[in-house]
């Protein structure tokens, strides 16, 4: 038994199944987690010293490698001056100065303190600003686990859904619309039917939970028309895609502004951190300018915010950091795919910018939720503890 086996079977018996999060657990994979004990540039060591590549990179927050030194001198000079202190600061400001100047679509700006935070916040002002209930979302894509988003879709799209969690009052499910990622043809319909009973449409322009699912083309443009035409707002969850696959997020990259943004990992430098934000008389609607309640103690700490502005700052510096990384990226799949060719293994591959997935099938390409659901997992699971062993 390694360390990090001896630390998980101690984790289990006073953290819920062993974990903070549930997707660290390897439930989907099998096997134990790995317990790291620090990270180095593209590097992580876990504790039995062992030295691995970091694709995860946080899950996208480390952008810039792990103990970047510009990040950590921050964060030190910060927390000399103390942790927080419920109240404002100006690095709130000069961190929301920042976010609204590289995001297209963002005039005013909320800091919260996780990206459930953000989304769930995001879904209250979209309700209270345009007094209508129902929501729309996609299959496959993850938004925080607010009661209103974990719901799955029905046996039709205009019938009522399901909650996927224990917890989650069936009567939820009536406002949650829940329809298939890609499928422009479904969103016109759902909409003729029911547009003027729907607050928002939230989707991740590129869909990281069920992998990496890029939108087709037209389908964000043609949401953003839907949204227009029957006074639904458009909220982009940015918080994967959110300077990662671009400087302006997917949003820049597709050039389609949404009328709400949500975003975390990235902009916190690594440190817990979500916003959204969004046109200016949207935000408006929100406490204390107007009547949507938001709040949050700890929200805009002054080491996360000192973090996220510095992170910011070094991607904003550096005009060529995102072709670089796409470059990189696009060697890896390519080079992965070839060998996967080579092997006689059906492979494919999709990738946005710093983001990309790789998929265990014989199709050119996977578009949704029911596609990737259709993919060898068993394989998927063999690769994945292969590359854990290199």
């Amino acid at each position: 038994m390694n360390q990090s086996e001896t630390l998980f079977a101690q984790a289990k018996t006073v953290i819920p199944g062993g974990v903070n999060s549930p997707v660290r657990a390897f439930n989907g994979v099998g096997g134990s987690p790995i317990f790291f004990t620090r990270g180095e540039g593209a590097y992580l060591f876990d504790e039995d010293d062992k030295k691995y590549i970091d694709y995860v990179a946080s899950w996208g927050s480390m952008i810039l490698g792990h103990t970047n030194q510009a990040v950590i001198i921050a964060v030190k000079t910060t927390l000399e001056n103390g942790l927080g202190f419920g109240a404002p600061t100006q690095i709130e400001t000069k961190l929301a100065e920042k976010v609204c100047e590289l995001m297209p679509s963002i005039e005013l700006v909320r800091m919260v303190s996780s990206g459930t935070e953000a989304t769930m916040s995001a879904i209250r002002l979209a309700r209270g600003h345009t007094g209508r209930d129902k929501i729309i979302k996609f299959e496959g894509c993850y938004h925080g686990h607010s009661d209103s988003l974990l719901i799955k879709a029905g046996s039709g799209a205009l019938t009522l859904g399901v909650p996927t969690s224990p917890g989650v009052p069936k009567d939820f499910a009536k406002h949650t619309l829940t329809l298939e990622y890609n499928n422009i043809d479904q969103v016109c319909e759902v909409l003729s039917e029911v547009g003027a009973e729907v607050a928002c449409i939230i989707v991740e322009p590129v869909a990281g939970n069920m992998n990496c699912i890029p939108p087709i083309d037209g389908f964000l443009q043609v949401l953003r028309e839907l949204c227009d035409e029957y006074g639904v707002i458009l909220v982009f969850d940015e918080v994967m895609t959110g300077f990662r696959v671009a400087l302006g997020g997917a949003q820049a990259f597709y050039n389609v502004k949404p009328d709400l943004t949500t975003l975390g990992k990235v902009i916190g430098g690594g440190l817990p951190v979500g916003a959204f934000g969004g046109k200016r008389e949207i935000m408006q609607s929100i406490a204390p300018l107007g009547p949507v309640y938001q709040a949050g103690t700890l929200s805009g700490n002054p080491i996360s915010m000192s973090a996220g502005l510095v992170m910011l700052n070094v991607l904003s510096k550096d005009e060529n950091f995102y072709t670089i990384l796409n470059t990189k990226v696009q060697k890896l799949t390519k080079g992965i795919l070839a060998k996967a060719k080579e092997n006689n293994i059906g492979m494919t591959a999709n990738v946005v910018g710093g983001m990309f997935g790789l998929f265990f099938t014989d199709s050119q390409s996977v578009t949704n939720f029911k596609e990737t659901s259709q993919c060898n997992i068993e394989l998927f699971k063999k690769f994945f503890h292969l590359m854990l062993a290199e």
